[in-house]
């Protein structure tokens, strides 16, 4: 009998070890870089609580949504002006910070709730397409609401604050000598949210709903004979995902501490797209990685565009960082797509059983 068949938690001693080591790193980074290697992350993190989202929508249940930027700006508008103080040509409710975006994340599912009825009778490029209009529908309402939304500048948004403390550079606080300010304070908050989602969505992948959705994404008359109720397991799965969508919002809107309408475009949800598709469909740890590579390397680019053969900084005369940036991930998702359609998390799954096979093969005579 094989030994990890006797002892079933000997084979998960090295992934529990991995990964309390990178819980320990992730806790211990704002101590040890600067606010710009927190700020990205915190991008990183954003990105990644709104494709694990788009990964149980599309990876799990097949439903192609090309609309995830709405949602994403529902949940940061809906923060903006539920915690924000009236003044400024801007209307806002004052409440409190933590309350205001919890609501944010209802108002996204509720969004999602009025568009089920589209999303439960549609699917494939059909879904896709209907779900565009609401990017332009959203765009248009971002840029004329102003009283709400500030219109083409936008608004500023109001720091998050539990407890009475405040994730902010108003915080007094310093840790091993190093001074918390807005980065290094919301990086803990943005990990909580990330840890919680990325379990959340694992969960639900692996539970019950995850099963139901991929029966319904193989065969929708299949799933419905083992007893699956298509329309309202579409609607409960893009109700889901919206949500997600909203917290990414609200945690996007904290990182830029500002909201503007031209972010929220279809760029946005082509980027989404790109980062499920990269990471591996239907793969929570696939989505965070994706989402990791597609909002860092810009901002490394852009960073290190002095360094690099055919890139310039902001206003200079070349490829600028960001569209050099968006050929590189083009090109990779071309690739990954030919060679590994399963994305990163296929590719780490292909390289996990070589490693095991590793000590049996090198204890053969």
């Amino acid at each position: 009998m094989p030994e990890t068949s006797r002892f079933p938690m000997a084979g998960r001693v090295p992934a529990l070890c991995a990964l309390t080591a990178a819980l320990v790193v992730l806790l211990a980074l704002p101590l040890y870089v600067s606010a710009f290697w927190l700020n990205m992350g915190l991008f990183a993190m954003a990105a990644a609580v709104g494709a694990i989202g788009l990964t149980i929508l599309l990876g799990a249940a097949g439903q192609l949504s090309l609309g995830h930027a709405f949602f994403v700006a529902v949940g940061a508008y809906g923060y903006a002006f539920l915690a924000g103080e009236s003044g400024g040509g801007v209307s806002g409710l004052g409440l409190p910070p933590l309350l205001a975006a919890v609501l944010a994340v209802l108002l996204a599912g509720v969004c999602g709730l009025l568009f089920s009825p589209v999303s439960s009778r549609l699917r494939g490029i059909y879904l896709g397409i209907a779900s565009l209009g609401l990017v332009f529908l959203g765009h248009h309402l971002l840029q004329n609401m102003k009283p709400v939304t500030g219109g083409f500048e936008g608004r500023t948004v109001v720091p998050m604050s539990i407890g009475g403390f405040s994730f902010s550079d108003q915080a007094d606080v310093t840790v091993l000598g190093v001074p918390f300010g807005a980065a290094e304070s919301q990086w803990y908050l943005f990990l909580v949210v990330t840890v919680g989602a990325a379990l959340l969505g694992r969960n639900v992948l692996r539970g019950r709903p995850g099963r139901a959705l991929r029966l319904m994404k193989d065969s929708e008359i299949g799933a419905s004979a083992m007893g699956v109720d298509i329309r309202r397991t579409k609607a409960a799965v893009f109700v889901l995902s919206s949500m997600y969508a909203g917290a990414a919002g609200v945690l996007t809107a904290l990182a830029f501490q500002r909201t503007v309408p031209d972010y929220f475009s279809l760029h946005l949800s082509v980027n989404y797209l790109v980062m499920v598709i990269l990471g591996g469909l239907g793969s929570v740890g696939g989505a965070i990685a994706g989402s990791v590579f597609v909002v860092t390397l810009p901002l490394l680019f852009s960073r290190y565009a002095d360094s690099l053969p055919f890139v310039t900084g902001a206003g200079g005369q070349g490829l600028d960082a960001s569209t050099a940036a968006q050929f590189v991930y083009g090109a990779v998702v071309i690739v990954a797509v030919i060679v590994q359609p399963g994305g990163l998390a296929a590719l780490a799954g292909a390289v996990r059983p070589l490693r095991s096979r590793r000590p049996a093969a090198a204890a053969t005579p």
